[in-house]
């Protein structure tokens, strides 16, 4: 058994991680994460907080589900695309959509990618860079950057700061000729309201939220905003109340998004 040892920001990936893989053992499961099984059962981790934080586990299983579809989506328009997933953590997405053809770089900060090596042996088409993502430096290490790149970040602004944000969007920008990002946001009311248990407890804390991101074009030259993804519509798959709930604009509005830019 691997004992990790994480706190802050970071250890928000085991909940995700255990979320994922609980779910993934759901008669009715949506989807199968086996990558992500495999790794709780070699985790010493009290995952008891997750365990009880529905909260956080339905917004993780309903992020997943959009995620692998609009990912998918843009791997068949472009099989032979870069992906760069910021934030990695110990997701698994790549062994999921795998087409044998995309070259996917798992990015995130060294203890972090310490950690995910312990459990995920990737080199070659597959590979780690243990760099924060505001280091300019880690954009260098993407290959072919003038072809077809899409950039996940997942889980990650709610804890930034808009210079931050500004940040990343630039490195991006500066780097990529043709790029589509999918970026998760958390409204600002539910920022200062929502709290998650399992999250809280690893000391994590939301900072930064916005209504739209079409406000994310402003912040980088070059950027448009093509369209914002309620995870609303993941939860439809979970729950079937919420196909009517969806039609309710508040719960539409206050529910994290999925924003689609593009340069």
């Amino acid at each position: 058994m691997e004992k990790v040892k994480i706190h802050g920001v970071p250890e928000t990936m085991m909940q995700t991680l255990f979320a994922r893989a609980a779910h993934s053992q759901k008669k009715e499961h949506k989807f199968y994460d086996a990558k992500a099984i495999e790794i709780v059962k070699q985790l010493d981790y009290d995952f008891s907080k997750a365990e009880k934080d529905a909260a956080m586990s339905s917004g993780v299983i309903a992020r997943t589900i959009l995620l692998d579809q609009m990912v998918g989506a843009f791997l068949e328009e472009h099989p032979d695309a870069t992906v760069v997933n910021i934030a990695c953590g110990l997701d698994t997405r790549v062994y999921r959509l795998d087409n044998g053809q995309v070259r996917w770089y798992n990015l995130d900060l060294p203890e972090v990618i310490d950690i995910r090596r312990r459990f995920l042996n990737e080199h070659g088409r597959i590979s780690m860079i243990a760099k924060s993502a505001m280091d300019e430096s880690w954009a260098a290490e993407i290959e072919d950057p003038t072809g077809e790149v899409l950039v996940v970040i997942e889980g990650l602004v709610m804890y930034l700061t808009e210079a931050d944000i500004k940040k990343i969007l630039f490195i991006i920008c500066s780097r990529f000729e043709h790029t589509e990002i999918i970026m998760e946001i958390m409204n600002p009311f539910i920022m200062r309201h929502m709290k998650e248990k399992s999250i809280e407890a690893s000391k994590a804390r939301f900072t930064w939220g916005l209504k739209s991101g079409k406000e994310l074009e402003n912040m980088v030259s070059g950027l448009t905003w093509a369209e914002d993804v309620s995870l609303v519509e993941g939860m439809k798959e979970l729950y079937p109340v919420y196909k009517l709930l969806g039609w309710i604009q508040p719960v539409k509005n206050l529910s994290n998004k999925l924003v689609i830019l593009r340069k």
